[in-house]
């Protein structure tokens, strides 16, 4: 795949290449096949050739994709070009039908984008899978048989009991170059991490990508190991005894294999052991069936026990949640995720990127949060076009995908030219979800064959388009990442923003709307009158205090806060400005009187509102020439816990008389609820 990756490019290259995560430590993609000859008897060489083959899927007939340029296959390398076939790794024949790989090359037909899994010998004939017959997730290894085996029968002799220190010889498909054989000593036994229970075979004879599933022979051309890990250090690599493979249980298909778990947005991971059994043969697509059942399931239940894992640090319990859940609410209306940084402490975490112009007065807007090994969730905010027709919106995300698309963040890579993907077309999983704040999001996922993955949107409806954020991820993990992404949806913060006429459309498709806006009233009467109600407050406004049109901008600040002894997501600020682009505007915000574990920053804050202090004063100020002035509701009763506050901007210089008639006027028509 080094010519056929998927690239997450965007902003000034910062975000890395996605083609990488397959395998890194494991022996992965490979190429055509020849023979070449390293030190063995010239007599043994054909055997060894008839015996090896390569690992291979059919490339993709059709890409869905649509790009900014055609695409320069000519430039490819005309192996590369002609060939109708992926090389993903080695297998060899053991005689009587039955045949070796890597169980991790096995895998890579799960779920595939490409066609099923097949073995190719040195003349290019191409060998259909027929049934799985032994299977072993931790010892790495697979045994099949073929729909119609060569003829005639194939084999490689076995050796379970090699010597050390003998010389050995790797034979493989490495790095695109062909079956090849490279020699080097068998070094020594070293103990499987796990639990010890067999030896890895350790040998210094070069070991490329593609070389996975290969034999390992010593010097008369027998099998003593399956080819299977690289070492990341030092040139020393990992086979797999021959003997475990003849010795383990015909018909079984054996998973015993620690996996470390890890979720994005904080440092916890979890070690569990994904431990099943399951009858065989069976063919590879009954195979894959029942294993992705079992992988899914556990998969499940690793999410569940990492978030319980350390109760009283996950959000939004323990102390270190509460600089959310007593800060003020954050305004922005491009969306940030909640992490939990090396202090214990959450805090919106983003790095913006590019604003694209879209036409009529829309932009989409990217960013980035990087993710768990190196990967990246891509943010975004779409404000969408003034042409944009309200509930058709929200129901053509082929359309919503190709906007995004205009950020440039994937492109497909050949010859070194980077072509920029401009349409992923209409997406193959479009459904809804609803996390535990009870909003619900759209999610969408788009196939990308020609690398093998699958792009996933998670898109969140708001009142001016969408925000959200986005993954590429390996095709055949789509379970592992759909509930990883929507468990990261409970710590997504985004404001509500939108024109007046923005909000309208918004609130009349009551199925996108979060639970909460069935407690909250918005009405807008264009020249006459606005006026919010909601369970907490209620105010209204007419032009004597500011102008109320179409493209006046509503801002709801949506917060986390505890409330009656439990934390609720809701609205934590009020703004309503005359229009975008101006200063004049009046806000109404929720204070919380902080906790004593929070920094005097927090205590300061609380301080200045209770005690009616600077700027809460009722006394007007200029701040860049823009004349401000801001009070505090009278609290129900005394040592209250909840405050708001209330204020006024005019651009320009105005007098005290005429803001504190502003602000009155707005004070006298504002009722707290709590």
């Amino acid at each position: 795949m080094r010519a056929l990756q998927c690239l997450m490019t965007a902003f000034a290259d910062r975000l890395p290449r996605f083609g990488g995560l397959v395998l890194i430590v494991w022996i992965g993609a490979a190429g055509p096949s020849a023979a070449v000859a390293a030190s063995l008897s010239p007599s043994l060489l054909p055997k060894i050739e008839a015996a090896t083959f390569e690992v291979v899927a059919a490339k993709p007939v059709h890409d869905p994709l649509t790009y900014a340029s055609p695409l320069p296959l000519d430039l490819l390398p005309y192996q590369q070009r002609t060939d109708k076939y992926h090389s993903i790794g080695t297998a060899f024949a053991l005689g009587n039908d039955r045949y070796v790989t890597a169980a991790h090359v096995f895998r890579m037909g799960l779920d595939s984008l490409w066609g099923p899994l097949a073995l190719r010998d040195a003349k290019g004939r191409v060998y259909a899978i027929d049934k799985v017959e032994k299977f072993a997730y931790r010892r790495d290894f697979v045994v099949f048989s073929l729909v119609k085996p060569p003829v005639p029968d194939v084999a490689l002799q076995v050796n379970t009991k090699p010597v050390l220190n003998q010389n050995v010889y790797a034979v493989g498909n490495a790095l695109g170059t062909g079956v090849v054989i490279r020699n080097g000593l068998y070094t020594s036994n070293t103990p499987e991490q796990q639990d010890g229970k067999w030896n890895w075979l350790r040998f210094s004879a070069a070991a490329s990508p593609g070389n996975s599933g290969g034999p390992l022979l010593d010097q008369d051309g027998r099998v003593i190991g399956v080819v299977l890990m690289k070492s990341p250090v030092e040139n020393l690599n990992y086979a797999l005894p021959i003997s475990e493979v003849l010795d383990a249980p015909a018909n079984r298909a054996v998973i015993d294999q620690r996996v470390p778990y890890a979720f994005d947005l904080f440092d916890t991971t979890i070690t569990g052991t994904f431990k099943a059994e399951f009858a065989l043969p069976l063919s590879p697509a009954d195979f894959y069936a029942t294993y992705l059942k079992l992988k899914e399931a556990y998969e499940d239940s690793q999410l569940k026990a990492l978030l319980a894992k350390e109760p009283d640090r996950v959000f939004p319990r323990g102390t270190g949640s509460n600089r959310v859940l007593f800060g003020t609410a954050r305004l922005d209306s491009f969306p940030a995720f909640l992490t939990r940084n090396s202090a214990g402490d959450w805090a919106p975490m983003v790095q913006k990127g590019p604003r694209i112009a879209l036409p009529d007065n829309g932009y989409v807007a990217g960013g980035y949060v990087p993710g768990s090994y190196g990967g990246i969730n891509l943010l975004f905010h779409l404000r969408e076009p003034d042409t944009a027709t309200g509930s058709a919106f929200y129901q053509n995300p082929g359309q919503t995908m190709d906007m995004l698309l205009k950020l440039g963040f994937m492109s497909r890579e050949i010859a070194r030219q980077k072509i920029r993907v401009t349409s992923l077309g209409n997406p193959a999983l479009n459904t809804t979800f609803t996390e535990n704040w009870q909003r619900h999001w759209q999610v969408w996922m788009w196939p990308v064959p020609f690398a093998n993955t699958r792009f996933m949107v998670l898109a969140l409806p708001v009142p001016d388009g969408y925000a959200g954020f986005m993954r590429m991820l390996p095709a055949r993990r789509q379970h592992d990442f759909l509930i990883n992404l929507e468990a990261m949806t409970d710590f997504f913060e985004v404001a509500y923003t939108g024109s007046l006429a923005q909000w309208k459309a918004y609130l009349a498709n009551t199925a996108l709307l979060p639970d909460v806006f069935k407690t909250i009233r918005i009405d807008a009467d264009y020249g006459r009158r606005f006026a919010y109600t909601s369970q907490r407050l209620d105010f209204g406004i007419t032009p004597q205090l500011q102008k109320i049109q179409p493209d006046s901008e509503l801002t709801l600040g949506f917060s986390y806060f505890p409330d009656h002894g439990k934390v609720v997501w809701d609205v934590a600020e009020v703004r309503l400005k005359v229009d975008p682009d101006d200063s004049d505007g009046l806000d109404i915000t929720r204070h919380v009187a902080p906790p004593s574990d929070l920094d005097d920053t927090f205590r300061d804050a609380w301080r200045r509102i209770e005690q009616r202090q600077h700027p809460y004063d009722g006394v007007a100020f200029n701040d860049n020439d823009v004349t401000r002035i801001s009070g505090v509701m009278p609290a129900a009763g005394p040592n209250p816990s909840v405050l708001y506050t209330a204020s006024c901007a005019v651009e320009g210089t105005h007098p005290q008389n005429d803001m504190k008639a502003r602000l009155d006027l707005l004070m006298d028509n504002l009722h707290v609820r709590e």
